[in-house]
């Protein structure tokens, strides 16, 4: 039987494994949700890094939503709370996923596309309440 320590040899069963990192790096050689994506290669590493942003921001515009009408039916008004809730819930657990890939530009697109989310639906909920501010001063002039 052969012995062999080998640090240096980086397969098992004849399958290339990777090394985990536990600690923030910055490399476009990150495994990021899925073994082998984004390739090694810079253009699906930007790719993964917009996915990351563009989930990050709609998991943020979906965690203000949905505004329940008043008299919607308890039933209907619950199905759409919880219909919301199960897609933001799988993208906050996405985001978790690929965060802890410890790569620092998906951390970094992570935090930025919850930012620019939050800055939308905020954005979004000050004109909204502009609009109901300058629709009840009209009607009190009236």
């Amino acid at each position: 039987m052969d012995m062999h320590s080998g640090d240096d040899d980086h397969t098992h069963g004849g399958h290339n494994s990777m090394k985990m990192h536990m600690s923030l790096y910055w490399s476009k050689d990150a495994i990021v949700l899925f073994s082998g994506w984004p390739k090694h290669s810079v253009g699906h590493y930007i790719l993964a890094l917009l996915f990351v942003f563009f989930l990050a921001m709609i998991a943020e515009l979906i965690s203000n939503k949905p505004y329940i009408k008043h008299g919607t039916n308890p039933i209907i008004g619950g199905l759409a709370q919880a219909t919301f809730f199960v897609f933001r819930i799988t993208f906050l657990y996405l985001l978790m996923l690929a965060v802890m890939s410890f790569n620092l530009g998906i951390f970094i697109a992570a935090v930025a596309g919850h930012t620019f989310g939050f800055f939308l639906s905020k954005c979004y909920a000050i004109a909204l309440a502009n609009r109901e501010h300058r629709s009840s001063s009209v009607s009190e002039k009236v």
